[in-house]
C-alpha cells in the first residue's frame, strides 16, 4: 500500500522506517526542511537502536520525505505522528497536530478516492472524532466525505522501538461505526505485520483506542511507583527489595515486569499521559487519587537519591559525579529524566557536578550548560567526592577500579547496575 506519515519526530520516523520494511511505499512529511534532507540522506534525527539500518535499506527506494503535504495525494493512508506536548495543566496541547490535519485536509481536497486518516499521536478520547475529523474535513470541503478517519495508538519504548514495532504485544486499530472500508484499509496496513507475528489485533472504536493507550501507560506508570513506594519500605527496614520483587513477580497475577525499583520513570510518554489522563479526568468532574498519588512517589524518588549521598558527604563544594543523563539506556532522550531534577538539587546546595552520559551529554548541555561533562565514567569519578548513579547503561556494571580514583568513594546507585564492592561506601536506593 501507499502510505503517508505526517510528522518524522521520534514516532513518526520509527513507523515510517518500519512500514517501508514491511513492504509498504511510504511517503514522510515534515514541515522541517533540515529533517527531511536528513531523512532522504538515511539519517535518523534520534539515536534509536536498528533505525540507522532501516534507513538505510529503505530510504530512495520504499521510503521518501517531503514538505510537500500534496504527496498525500499519491497515498491512500496518512497517519498522523506529531506531538501533543502538555499544557501546564497537564492537558494536551492539540495545535501542532490540528495545524497539521487542516493541510492534510487542504491536500485531500484535491483527490478523489476515498482516503483514511490514522492518528497516530497520543490524544485524549474524543480528540479524534471532535477536533482532528473536523479540522481535516473543513479543509477537504466537498472531499470530506469520502475521508474516513481512524486511531491506532503507539506502544512503542525508546530504546527498542524498532523491535516493538515489528514484534508487537498487540495492535490497537480504532475505527468509526459502520466504516466497514475503513476498518478493511486499516486491517490492510497491518495484515503483513499481523501475518509476520501474529501479533493480536485489537479491533474497536476510536474512543477507546485512544483511552487503551493512556490506561496502558498510566498502569505501568502506577506499577512502578507501587514497587519504588515498597521499595522505599523496605530501605527503612534493610530489606532488599529486589529479592521481594523476584518473589513477588512469580504470581501470574502481577508478573515480573517493571518491577525494578528505583529513581523513577521519565521520558516523554509517561509522564506527559498520565498528567494527560488526570486532566482529562478533572475535566470530567473526577478526581483520579491513585494517579496522582503514583506521580507524586516519582516525583519524590530523585531526592532520596540525593538524601542517601548527603547522609554520607556534604555536597556543598565538593565534586559529585553523576552517571547516566538520558532517561533510560540506548536512547539520547533526556525529556523528564530524572537526572534533572537531581543535578539542580546538587547545584542548589553548592556542589560541583561533573556528568557522564555516552550519548545524551549534548542534550543535557542545553539544560546545563555551566556544569561539566565528563568524556567517560571514568573521568567523572576521577576526584570526586561521591557519584550518583541514574540510568542502568550497561557500562556501568563494568566498572570496578576506576571507584578507587575518588576522592571520597560514596556510589549511591539508582538503578541496581553497580556491585557491591570492597573499597566503596555504597548506597542502594531501595536495598
Amino acid at each position: 500500500m501507499k502510505l503517508s506519515v505526517v510528522g518524522s519526530g521520534y514516532v513518526g520516523t520509527t513507523i515510517a522506517a518500519c512500514f517501508a520494511d514491511l513492504g509498504h511505499e511510504v511517503t514522510a512529511i515534515d514541515i522541517d526542511q533540515s529533517v527531511v534532507d536528513s531523512l532522504n540522506r538515511g539519517e535518523a534525527a534520534i539515536h534509536e537502536p536498528g533505525l540507522d539500518e532501516l534507513l538505510a535499506d529503505h530510504v530512495g527506494d520504499r521510503l521518501t520525505a517531503t514538505t510537500d503535504y500534496s504527496a498525500i495525494t499519491d497515498t491512500e493512508v496518512t497517519f498522523l505522528a506529531l506531538p501533543t506536548p502538555s499544557n501546564k495543566d497537564g492537558s494536551i496541547d492539540t495545535s501542532i497536530i490540528l495545524a497539521a490535519a487542516e493541510a492534510v485536509g487542504e491536500a485531500l481536497a484535491n483527490k478523489t478516492d476515498r482516503h483514511l486518516v490514522v492518528t497516530k499521536s497520543t490524544v485524549t478520547p474524543g480528540t479524534t472524532q471532535t477536533e482532528i475529523a473536523p479540522a481535516v474535513r473543513e479543509a477537504a470541503g466537498d472531499r470530506s466525505k469520502r475521508i474516513s478517519f481512524g486511531m491506532n495508538p503507539e506502544f512503542l519504548r525508546e530504546g527498542t522501538a524498532v523491535d516493538d514495532f515489528l514484534d508487537p504485544d498487540k495492535i490497537v486499530l480504532g475505527t468509526e461505526a459502520g466504516d466497514e472500508w475503513g476498518v478493511d484499509t486499516l486491517d490492510a496496513v497491518f495484515a503483513p505485520l499481523v501475518e509476520q507475528t501474529g501479533a493480536p489485533v485489537v479491533r474497536t472504536g476510536i474512543r477507546e483506542a485512544e483511552m487503551i493507550k493512556y490506561a496502558n501507560n498510566a498502569f505501568l506508570a502506577t506499577k512502578i511507583s507501587l514497587i519504588n513506594e515498597l521499595g522505599n519500605i523496605c530501605k527503612e527496614y534493610g530489606v532488599d527489595a529486589y529479592e521481594v520483587a523476584d518473589a513477588v513477580g512469580l504470581d501470574d497475577r502481577i508478573g515480573e515486569q517493571f518491577l525494578r525499583s528505583g529513581v523513577g520513570w521519565g521520558g516523554s510518554c509517561f509522564p506527559k499521559d498520565v498528567a494527560a489522563i488526570i486532566a482529562a479526568a478533572r475535566q470530567q468532574g473526577y478526581e483520579p487519587e491513585l494517579l496522582s498519588a503514583a506521580v507524586g512517589v516519582n516525583d519524590r524518588q530523585p531526592g532520596r537519591l540525593v538524601d542517601l549521598l548527603t547522609s554520607h558527604v556534604d555536597p556543598a563544594g565538593k565534586r559529585i559525579a553523576v552517571l547516566g543523563l538520558a532517561f533510560k539506556p540506548d536512547t539520547d532522550d533526556i525529556r523528564n529524566s530524572r537526572a534533572i531534577p537531581l543535578i539542580q538539587s546538587l547545584l542548589d546546595q553548592g556542589a560541583s557536578v561533573v556528568a557522564y552520559d555516552p550519548v545524551a551529554a549534548d542534550n543535557m548541555r542545553e539544560n546545563y550548560p555551566d556544569i561539566e561533562y565528563a568524556d567517560s565514567a571514568a573521568a567523572a569519578l576521577d576526584d570526586a567526592d561521591g557519584a550518583l548513579v541514574v540510568t542502568d547503561w550497561p557500562e556501568f556494571a563494568d566498572l570496578d577500579g576506576e571507584f578507587d580514583e575518588m576522592a571520597s568513594p560514596v556510589v549511591v546507585d539508582g538503578r541496581r547496575i553497580i556491585e557491591r564492592r570492597d573499597g566503596i561506601i555504597y548506597e542502594g536506593l531501595t536495598w
